[in-house]
């Protein structure tokens, strides 16, 4: 039995939209159908990357996935069960900077630990994964104190620290410079070998999810559906640049209607 099963999904929005050629220059509602009839599988333990163009519903799928949102029609199974709304065992790391700017880099941390009674393991804990993700030294620093990278480091560990059995990342490392987003693949490739959770990751990065993936879901412009469900066994660290995976790489360029590698 696969971990995440989306079964024949559908979700569509109503947009205002102002006719401006209009004798009476009316505002009329139009249907906006963001994915139709999507179905897809993702199995416990694995890395899923969440490839498509802007618009194109990536967020809105991984929204319902994770239970914020609800589809029109069709049902997204967790573990074999109707997912009917969010669960605490699973931790969703957003696009925005989410540390709360009056607390420490270890406070916010904390926040993830809460359910742990005993003070001694809280704490004890707490400092594992302060120094997991390379934060020691800078736990008492406040947020606006830390780079873009520690600040998605001190997520990353607030997440963590809840043992949470599925991560949703929605383009967690889009702000960041090249260099930092580079580093911040390496902390989750160890991230990833250390933890048994499932992770769903949206990206806008070819590279990004061939070097993270163990699969790849190609996602179409609206109403979306899914181009291509690509399955990789190759070890870690990948090389892009050679053989079989240079091939898949120009293969998800063409998917994604961009004819030349820029």
């Amino acid at each position: 039995m696969s971990k995440v099963e989306v079964r024949n999904l559908s979700k569509s929005y109503i947009e205002r939209r102002e006719k401006v050629r209009s004798p009476q220059n009316c505002r009329c509602q139009e249907e906006c159908r963001v994915f139709h009839d999507l179905n897809f599988a993702v199995e416990a333990g694995s890395f899923t990357c969440f490839l498509g163009p802007s618009g194109c519903g990536k967020s809105t799928l991984l929204h319902i996935i994770a239970g914020f949102e609800k589809p029109d029609s069709g049902k997204v199974l967790i573990d074999g069960r109707e997912v009917t709304g969010a669960s605490p065992k699973h931790i969703f790391v957003f696009q925005e900077d989410g540390l709360l700017p009056w607390l420490t880099a270890k406070q916010n941390i904390a926040l993830g630990a809460r359910g742990i009674k005993d003070p001694k393991q809280r704490e004890k804990q707490e400092q594992e994964y302060i120094e997991m993700v390379g934060l020691k030294g800078f736990e008492d620093h406040y947020p606006h104190e830390l780079s873009g990278g520690m600040r998605r480091r001190a997520e990353v560990a607030r997440a963590l620290i809840t043992n949470p059995d599925i991560l949703y990342m929605d383009e967690p490392f889009g702000a960041l410079d090249f260099v930092t987003r580079l580093q911040m693949r390496e902390e989750m490739l160890n991230v990833h070998f250390m933890f048994d959770s499932t992770i769903l990751f949206i990206t806008h990065d070819i590279d990004e999810a061939l070097q993270l993936g163990d699969q790849i879901l190609v996602m179409s412009e609206r109403p979306s559906r899914i181009k291509a469900d690509i399955v990789l066994d190759h070890p870690h660290p990948r090389d892009l640049s050679t053989g079989e995976l240079a091939s898949l790489r120009k293969e998800i360029y063409f998917l994604m209607g961009l004819h030349a590698e820029l």
